[in-house]
């Protein structure tokens, strides 16, 4: 069985990034960005009572401290101090689920300190001290440091497929400043076979090894609702209920 999840609550202040709405029904759990790269208190709100409505569980979504680069940038911080803006983004969405009844489900890293945990275990470490305060698993990618770090564990590990991004052959996902427009047919397509038979392709339409505890899906996709959509009516066999 497998989950749909989805990074979202991406709008700052006036700014709109995201059709959160129309992206809710064909999702199960939604990664909540905390701040550091993008959303504010009104905004996390907002998201959190789109969740509850939906019966969809929440995730944070904590970042590096960079929202001109929408957390796209890479950044050097002393392990201490990146486990403490882990923490302090974390405890901002919790104190929102508590107001609506609501258990936080995961955490998942935004970016490039996704990026960073996927390679450096002392990044993955950080990450990991800040998930254990609260209890619960981490989200990431089989087959990385995210694994070999985030599936020791006792709260344990979920293991993603993106469906809106490239893989590169060693595996690596191709992370560009902006989302572009997928296929909705050949990413759901794509899901089906990560989910049941383990495999992905590169852009070099090489096999990969995948684990899709969940499939991920992106607000910031051009055409994320029609693709949501399609990866939705596609994995609903396989769906936990």
């Amino acid at each position: 069985m497998v989950a749909i999840n989805c990074d979202m609550g991406e709008s700052f202040s006036i700014y709109h990034c995201g059709d959160d709405e129309g992206l809710m029904p064909f999702i199960t759990i939604a990664n909540v960005a905390c701040g550091f790269h993008a959303s504010d208190p009104r905004v996390m709100a907002k998201t959190v009572k789109l969740a509850k409505q939906h019966g969809v569980k929440v995730g944070a979504h904590p970042s590096l401290p960079d929202r001109e680069g929408f957390g796209r940038r890479e950044m050097k911080m002393d392990r201490d101090e990146l486990t403490a803006s882990v923490i302090y983004q974390i405890g901002a969405l919790e104190g929102f689920l508590r107001a609506e009844g609501m258990e936080l489900n995961h955490v998942k890293p935004h970016g490039s300190l996704y990026g960073m945990a996927a390679r450096d275990p002392d990044v993955a470490g950080a990450v990991a001290d800040a998930a254990d305060v609260f209890g619960v698993p981490l989200m990431g990618m089989s087959g990385t440091v995210h694994e070999q770090v985030w599936g020791e564990r006792e709260p344990g590990f979920i293991s993603e497929y993106y469906a809106d991004l490239d893989y590169r052959d060693d595996g690596s996902l191709i992370i560009t400043r902006e989302h572009q427009a997928f296929d909705p047919v050949t990413s759901a397509q794509g899901a089906v076979r990560a989910v049941t038979e383990g495999k992905a392709s590169s852009v070099n339409g090489n096999d990969l090894a995948v684990r899709a505890d969940c499939v991920c899906v992106h607000s910031d996709t051009p055409n994320a609702v029609e693709l949501a959509r399609a990866v939705h009516d596609a994995l609903q066999p396989y769906l936990t209920a």
